[in-house]
């Protein structure tokens, strides 16, 4: 693992701020006279809007504090980063359990930034991200959901979905349209029928920014089965990884995952009848949307223990089923310490990013190369046994508002 720390407070509210201005550049000719060139003068704007689209995007935020110019070029011209290449995603990782408090981990410039989020009050809500938008949901009464932008600080709540309150289990999920911003919100609740130990209730909702409204687009009773809190949005299906309650002849099978097309709400199929086997005995799943590709990140379970971790696995779903990409080698396996059976993996575009609950490593996989690699190390140390961490990943955009 890697020992040195990078970290720096990242200022947003240079996005607030007042600006300095440019200070001009002294030249002399050959006369000896002085005269005054100034680089802000000297380049149009196009050529100086495609300079600043190529910088990554902490070197943007930093740069709207150089002059009035560039702040108002980075804040009213938000067209030309809507054609800028997506940007690596960062980690944000939760550091207090109590507080949304934390730092940022930026892969391109291998550096922590130190700087808050709106609308999470604690790290146990549920968070889901797409296209530079993040979307969470409180963990007392699943009602309270906020879409924001993390580096600009836009942020919006919803109108409270419908369905059962204080469900059982939740899963939350968000995709945003990469054209239009346009996005969508996915809640699914499952919460037992009273009086039946065998029998949960699920139902899936949906919310579209476009009308601002909530649609409950299916329920259904599931026997032997119940909903979980992973769920990701691939391709308009939305993917939920349920659990076995083990009877009835599932306890051989603690994982499950379903789908829903979302496109086709009024489909009344069973989503049991779409229920596909995990790759193997898992102690933990997580789902992932990596370049609308469906990918699942487990906990290899021991043969004879399934609570007991002894690896973990990366694996994509194809049309003819789960394809593996590549197991965590031991060494890196042995790099976090002591593993729980459950951990904190998140990802999009082609990095993965996998933690320990009980420490602050950082282990990123990149799916284009094949590569695995400790992050640059966090500026936060467990200050005490029962420490917990936790994190998500982003893609930090400018120009998505909620």
């Amino acid at each position: 693992m890697e020992g040195e720390t990078s970290w720096e407070p990242l200022s947003i509210s240079h996005f607030g701020s007042e600006v300095a201005e440019f200070e001009p550049v002294s030249e002399c000719n050959k006369g000896g006279e002085e005269f005054m060139i100034s680089l802000d003068s000297i380049l149009p704007n196009d050529i100086l809007e495609r300079i600043l689209s190529f910088l990554p995007i902490a070197s943007i935020i930093r740069a709207a504090s150089v002059c009035k110019r560039w702040y108002d070029i980075i804040h009213l011209r938000r067209f030309l980063w809507a054609n800028k290449l997506p940007q690596k995603p960062w980690y944000y990782m939760f550091t207090y359990s109590e507080a949304p408090a934390g730092y940022a981990y930026d892969p391109i410039l291998r550096k922590w930034y130190n700087f808050s989020l709106p609308c999470i009050e604690r790290s146990n809500w549920f968070i889901s991200s797409s296209c530079g938008l993040v979307c969470s949901m409180d963990n007392d009464s699943r009602s309270r959901i906020f879409v924001c932008n993390p580096i600009t600080k836009d942020w919006k709540m919803l109108l409270e979905p419908p369905g059962v309150k204080f469900p059982d289990y939740s899963t939350l999920a968000i995709s945003v349209d990469r054209k239009s911003h346009d996005y969508t919100v996915v809640v699914a609740k499952s919460k037992q029928v009273p009086g039946d130990f065998l029998q949960y209730d699920f139902s899936i909702h949906i919310y579209e920014s476009g009308n601002r409204s909530w649609v409950t687009s299916i329920m259904e009773v599931f026997t032997g089965w119940r909903g979980g809190d992973e769920s990701v949005i691939c391709n308009g299906v939305l993917y939920c990884l349920i659990h076995s309650t083990g009877v009835l002849g599932t306890a051989d099978r603690r994982h499950g995952l379903i789908m829903y097309d979302l496109s086709a709400q009024s489909s009344h199929t069973s989503l049991m009848r779409t229920l596909i086997p995990v790759p193997c005995s898992l102690t933990c799943g997580r789902l992932m949307n990596l370049k609308e590709r469906l990918v699942l990140v487990g906990g290899i379970a021991k043969y004879d223990r399934p609570d007991i971790i002894r690896g973990i696995g990366i694996w994509v779903l194809c049309k003819e089923g789960w394809q593996e990409v590549t197991r965590m080698p031991h060494r890196f396996f042995q790099g976090f310490g002591e593993f729980d059976d459950v951990f904190a993996s998140t990802g999009t575009d082609d990095l993965i990013y996998i933690q320990s609950y009980g420490a602050t490593a950082l282990l990123v996989f990149d799916m284009s190369q094949k590569q695995w690699k400790w992050s640059v190390k966090c500026p936060v140390t467990k200050r005490f046994p029962l420490q917990l961490f936790t994190g998500f990943c982003f893609e930090p955009r400018l120009e998505v508002a909620s």
